[in-house]
């Protein structure tokens, strides 16, 4: 466990933290502090936070790019004090591992030691189980980086800071032309993140039109020429590719030994800068929809604070650096406008909150909790170490809206 005060002290532990993420492979590293002390807000006003994401695991450098945006984002939000409403910031980080159990015996672990809020969560799996918990003890909960439309309105008390796969499907639809009459497959892991985006294209391109089907992998999947040559043999016009993690290496190569990058239209999204080199030349046969990469916000003042922010502490902006970031907006606007000990007071004030975010304009949708923000459409250009995305177009919030639904209490 990592306990410990945003401001100057900050700047000494990152040290560590750093360390520590550096192999993404020491699930037991800690940093200076020590858990218990305190609960909740404190005779001093410290406000505690729970930060559970994925240090290790298969997800872990997504885990590394949303922790280095959530500390820029703590910064800058608090104006460099560490404080929101006269209430000093604690961040305790826990590692999940991308393991739903590890990550609710971390939440609860903390909850029982008096925090009301929670914040993380890289694997859309450990989401579902993290937002009932969030409920039941009517803690604050801003889900991170995974995407599944599910936490959308689950309840009262849950929040999210990145997108959700339906915004995804909305933004790729832009690129698909009329889909009437076309039959568009979608190939994923068999995970929830890959059922979602399963869901969401079935959704959105069956009402236009299209027919739906899935290609799903198992995640621990290594060899994936049988998926793709599965993907090949049922000839669709249009394949939507929604994968994460180390496989995606593996996908791509078996994707264009088997011709399928050639066949017809592939949408997939951007992921992080690591991956851009994967395509190759295959790059320039993929059309890309991009949740973000730096640039895309246009080198807006925010974005320029959060790109600033994260490469003074040694990281590199990133794909979920912005769903960090956010997420400590949103913490630091709940603790200044609804005190630091009533929840229901910090759900209040988030809702329906517009505010300056690192992708532009954003809203935080008072009815489901939905974080409606810009999305867009990209290219890569180059090949290989020197391959960049080129930002197509931008996509207003309201054009990429998942459909509302009531949170459900």
């Amino acid at each position: 466990m990592r306990r410990r005060a945003v401001g100057t002290v900050h700047r000494r532990i990152l040290t560590t933290a750093v360390l520590c993420a550096a192999g993404l492979l020491l699930a037991g590293c800690t940093a200076a502090g020590q858990a218990g002390g305190e609960s909740g807000p404190g005779g001093d006003g410290t406000v505690k936070v729970g930060l559970v994401y994925s240090r290790t695991g298969l997800l872990a450098a997504y885990g590394k790019q949303y922790r280095d945006g959530f500390m820029a984002g703590l910064d800058h939000a608090t104006k460099g004090t560490g404080e929101a409403g006269g209430h000093r910031i604690e961040v305790t980080e826990q590692d999940d591992a991308g393991d739903p159990g590890k990550a609710v015996a971390a939440a609860k672990n903390l909850i029982g030691k008096g925090y009301k809020v929670l914040a993380g969560t890289t694997d859309s799996g450990v989401a579902l189980q993290m937002a009932p918990l969030a409920a039941q003890n009517k803690v604050l909960y801003v889900d991170g980086p995974a995407a599944t439309d599910a936490v959308t309105g689950v309840n009262t008390y849950t929040f999210r800071s990145g997108r959700q796969s339906y915004q995804d499907i909305l933004t790729a639809g832009t690129m698909l032309g009329d889909p009437k009459g076309r039959k568009v497959t979608v190939l994923a892991q068999d995970s929830t993140f890959g059922q979602a985006n399963v869901a969401a294209v079935k959704a959105v391109l069956e009402a236009e039109g299209a027919a739906v089907d899935s290609v799903l992998a198992p995640p621990s999947a290594t060899d994936l020429t049988p998926f793709a040559r599965q993907v090949e043999a049922g000839g669709p016009d249009l394949v939507f590719v929604a994968w994460a993690g180390a496989t995606a290496p593996a996908l791509w190569t078996a994707l264009d030994q088997q011709g399928v990058l050639s066949a017809g239209k592939v949408v997939t999204g951007l992921a992080g800068t690591a991956s851009y080199p994967v395509f190759g030349a295959a790059g320039a046969k993929v059309s890309f929809l991009a949740h973000y990469f730096p640039g895309a916000g246009g080198g807006n003042a925010v974005e320029k604070a959060m790109i600033a922010g994260v490469e003074k502490e040694g990281g590199t902006p990133d794909l979920f650096s912005t769903d960090g970031f956010t997420a400590a907006q949103m913490i630091v606007r709940a603790v200044e406008e609804g005190g630091a000990t009533d929840t229901a007071a910090m759900v209040k004030a988030l809702e329906g909150w517009s505010f300056d975010g690192v992708k532009g304009r954003q809203q935080i949708r008072a009815e489901d909790h939905a974080l409606l923000q810009p999305m867009f459409t990209a290219r890569l250009k180059g090949v290989g170490a020197s391959a960049v995305p080129e930002l197509v177009s931008t996509q207003p919030m309201d054009a990429v809206a998942p459909p509302a639904k009531p949170a459900a209490g």
